[in-house]
């Protein structure tokens, strides 16, 4: 065999063998890709009922309530005021609570009105509908959807987003999530009589952006309901009436202590915070619950302004006189001095005799 051959066979033996190690080795790598694409697919597979889920998840919290005691024929919306503090560029999620006690399948209605204070101070916020106030918060608020529907015993927490913008100036900024729904008349009769009542509740937001802001506020006065001086009996009906002249909203509070002719403290009632819009009066009413009491009292409230700790002291004063049992007293004395009179007129007659 010439050396020529000799290299020839052996190139052939060296092939034979690599194809040999190779090919099984080539289905085995095959065999494994394949089983994890298969397993891959698996995981997409079971991936998509979840994510198919999510998609059609509502975008609130639904809350199913426990009893049966919801056929109310109201809704009930949830918290009645929402201060948030935030900075330029800032967004701030809040939640506000819905609860449905009317019927089922209730569609409700997101919207977005400002607000502002008013100089009557029984009045706490005044709708501005469509308009935009001087501290307007329209701008700011968005919902990921305006419209939801809850069954009878059903609570959404719906998210309210704030986004205040970069160039927001410091201050205060007010409005109202309006929440409404749409019922029918009770007292329609027929089919085409009936017509839509549009009953809304809101949830007042007040925001304030810190910076170069005014506080200014003040307690103006301390008066008796209806400005009455005298009462037969408890209880004592007391307004406390406060200013707000600066640009954001404040939450004054305090006490009344009161006292009686003698100077003894008979009465004291705390005066939980209250709030007061910029540039507004507001009235806080406050009842002293006591039945028995007679003579002249002085009542002296002591209020937080809501800011830097001062407080303002003012007092008024007031009788309380039950004309039936002063005038039952006035007629026992009158009879007993004209019994006496009559007395001793008859004895001094009968001695002289």
């Amino acid at each position: 065999m010439t050396t020529n051959s000799k290299n020839l066979s052996q190139n052939f033996l060296a092939l034979t063998f690599c194809l040999a190690i190779f090919v099984p080795l080539s289905l085995s790598a095959q065999t494994v890709q394949e089983k994890s694409s298969e397993g891959s697919t698996s995981e997409v597979s079971t991936s998509t009922p979840s994510d198919s889920t999510a998609i059609n998840a509502p975008w609130f919290r639904l809350e199913k309530l426990n009893g049966d005691n919801f056929n109310q024929g109201d809704f009930v919306v949830g918290p009645g005021r929402i201060e948030i503090e935030g900075k330029p560029g800032e967004t701030i999620v809040k939640e506000i609570s819905v609860t449905n006690r009317i019927s089922d399948n209730r569609t409700f209605e997101l919207t977005v009105e400002d607000i502002e204070g008013s100089d009557d101070p029984d009045t706490s916020v005044v709708l501005l509908g469509a308009e935009k106030g001087p501290y307007t918060i329209k701008d700011y608020v968005s919902f990921p959807n305006k419209t939801f529907t809850l069954n009878l015993g059903e609570r959404a927490w719906v998210p309210v987003t704030i986004s205040i913008p970069p160039n927001a100036e410091p201050g205060g900024f007010y409005g109202s999530i309006l929440i409404s729904t749409i019922r029918e008349s009770e007292n329609a009769s027929n089919e085409t009589a009936k017509s839509p009542v549009i009953a809304r509740v809101g949830t007042l937001f007040f925001l304030t952006v810190p910076g170069d802001i005014k506080r200014e506020g003040y307690t103006k006065e301390l008066s008796l309901m209806n400005k009455k001086w005298w009462y037969e009996s408890g209880p004592i009906n007391l307004n406390i009436l406060y200013e707000n002249k600066g640009s954001v909203h404040l939450n004054p509070y305090g006490e009344i202590r009161i006292k009686n002719t003698f100077g003894e403290e008979v009465g004291f009632l705390e005066i939980e915070p209250w709030f007061a819009l910029p540039e507004s009066l507001r009235t806080r009413e406050v009842t002293w619950d006591r039945e028995m009491l007679f003579g002249r009292y002085v009542a002296t409230a002591h209020i937080n302004r809501g800011y830097d700790d001062i407080i303002d002291e003012v007092s008024t004063s007031f009788w309380v006189l039950p004309w039936k049992i002063v005038g039952g007293t006035f007629l026992v004395v009158f009879i007993i001095i004209f019994a006496v009179r009559i007395f001793f007129r008859t004895f001094e007659f009968k001695k002289k005799a």
